[in-house]
């Protein structure tokens, strides 16, 4: 198998940088490899003279495969037209790729082609998403998780790798003609965590010596929920605790302003980007590592990886592929309601407790060890590579948009039936009503799971014009639904005293409720 491969390397800032570095080694072991240089990107001393190189016009020269490593940020724009130019085996390091797409079109003026792609990519729905990025101060923040913009570029593709198996399915769900494959993320072992070496790093940063230390690592944005974590440094279960940022920041965080807000600002210590060779070190300073995320552009942290690999304890959130995470492993905490009050306790637990802090270290290391092999990574590569090469890929040209779901449709009529709920119903009778919720639009439903867009259905008692389950959870779509299908569902309810109204409420999570977009609710006195 001889393969052309295409990514950036050290001293690029980048995940996929180092991640690449470390597959090399094993990856050369397993074929004919050499590499493709990048326009405008550096490239170490050590790598340059180690690997064969060759110019982007010579990609995929005599039948050579081209393997692409693909992130949703500026690092990738010639790995992007070179795979659509000639199509290879694509590892998607991130399901979204449309803050990428932002970088490269709209952040250099040029707003038409930016409204192109989404337009390729998600048809009418993304050329309209797209409108509030042409006016200075345009942000379109929803429907940058919402439209993932990368639909032209994997369906141009011999076949699809990704790092979880929740994205490798939620990108079979999406195009279920792709063919798609979840591999192990390599990362070495090494060695396991150096407390001196981490000492040290507190000494030469001005890190507290004897205060426990949090960390979070890599580039921070919104969706790190390092705000969250500023915030509950001022509970009072964590007074005295740190926290160490160890990447660049994005500006639009006001991580300072936050802190400063909070009345913590002398606990909070950014540090900027590290070099590589001081990373490990970094984590062994810290006495417990975070690494949450939400919402997610389906990407597999290889910084949580290494922190799992050299043996420290780990918190993240419990959501899409951090949830494949063993709960033995590390500590999750749920987005949305209730995870500022988890990880407070479970800092301040953590925190307590040395004993479980080094039974969750060694436990993380077994996982990393069994599991994230580079020679193991590697060879999944060359399996893909050697099963998928000939097969056929779609001619260059526009690829058939998404095909529409609640996310962003805006006609969702349907049926909402209840059984059981006849008159009379005598106060204190407990009954078992069935609902029956059918689709009759032309978009797909998606499941509760998936959080924004996802359709839950809330059931509401109301006596007096208060409604007795405003506490309750409400049912959400186990499964997505497509046009035709329906969802039946039993529930119990006693019926309290007095005039009593049961509505039966369908809600588009994020958005608006199901009458608001032509979809039915159910509404009687009983």
């Amino acid at each position: 198998m001889a393969i052309d491969f295409v990514s950036p390397l050290p001293p690029v800032r980048s995940g996929i940088a180092d991640y690449s570095a470390d597959l090399l080694p094993h990856l050369a072991e397993l074929c004919d490899l050499r590499l493709v240089r990048l326009q405008g990107q550096e490239v170490a001393p050590d790598t340059e003279a180690r690997w064969p190189w060759v110019e982007p016009d010579r990609l995929g020269e005599n039948g050579r495969l081209p393997v692409y490593q693909m992130g949703n940020n500026q690092y990738h724009g010639e790995v992007y037209d070179l795979a659509m130019h000639r199509p290879g085996i694509l590892t998607l390091h991130d399901l979204v790729l449309h803050h990428f797409l932002i970088e490269r079109t709209v952040k250099l003026g040029d707003f038409d082609a930016y409204r192109g792609q989404l337009l390729r990519d998600h048809g009418w729905i993304g050329e309209a998403a797209a409108m509030p990025m042409r006016w200075p101060g345009g942000s379109g923040m929803a429907s940058q998780f919402a439209l993932p913009a990368h639909r032209t570029l994997v369906t141009r593709q011999h076949g699809i790798l990704l790092h979880s198996d929740w994205a490798a399915e939620w990108l079979s769900e999406e195009i279920p003609e792709l063919r798609v494959r979840s591999i192990p993320m390599g990362v070495p072992l090494g060695s396991q965590a150096d407390a001196a070496a981490g000492r040290e790093f507190r000494r030469q940063h001005g890190l507290p010596l004897d205060k426990p230390l949090l960390g979070s690592f890599g580039f921070q944005t919104p969706m790190k929920r390092t705000d969250v974590v500023i915030s509950t440094l001022a509970s009072p279960e964590l007074a005295g605790v740190h926290l160490m940022v160890a990447g660049e920041v994005a500006s639009i965080l006001e991580l300072e302003k936050k802190a400063a807000e909070a009345g913590v600002s002398d606990r909070v210590h950014l540090l900027g980007f590290l070099p590589f060779d001081q990373f490990e070190a970094a984590i062994a300073a810290a006495d417990v590592c975070l690494n949450l995320r939400y919402p997610t552009a389906g990407e597999t942290s290889a910084s949580l990886l290494r922190i799992l690999a050299i043996g420290r304890p780990a918190v993240v959130s419990d959501y899409a592929q951090s949830a494949e995470l063993p709960d033995h492993g590390v500590v999750k905490v749920p987005v949305g309601e209730g995870e500022s009050e988890v990880l407070i306790r479970e800092l301040a637990g953590l925190l307590s407790d040395p004993a479980r802090l080094i039974e969750l270290g060694e436990a993380a290391r077994r996982h990393v060890a069994e599991n994230h092999r580079p020679e193991a990574a590697a060879q999944a590569v060359v399996d893909a590579c050697e099963q998928w090469r000939d097969q056929p890929v779609r001619r260059l040209g526009a690829a058939d948009p998404a095909p529409p779901t609640s996310m962003a449709w805006k006609d969702l009529p349907g049926e909402l039936e209840v059984q059981g709920a006849e008159v009379p119903w005598a106060a204190g009778e407990r009954r078992k009503l069935r609902i029956r919720f059918a689709n009759r639009s032309v978009a797909r439903w998606l499941a509760g799971e998936r959080l924004n867009g996802g359709v839950a259905i809330e059931v509401q008692v109301l006596v007096n014009g208060q409604n007795l389950r405003a506490d309750h959870r409400w049912i959400g779509l186990p499964v997505d639904l497509d046009p035709g299908e329906e969802f039946v569902f039993d529930f119990a309810l006693r019926r309290p005293l007095g005039p009593v109204r049961l509505r039966v409420l369908p809600h588009v999570l994020g958005f608006t409720s199901f009458p608001d977009l032509g979809g039915p609710v159910w509404d009687a006195e009983i």
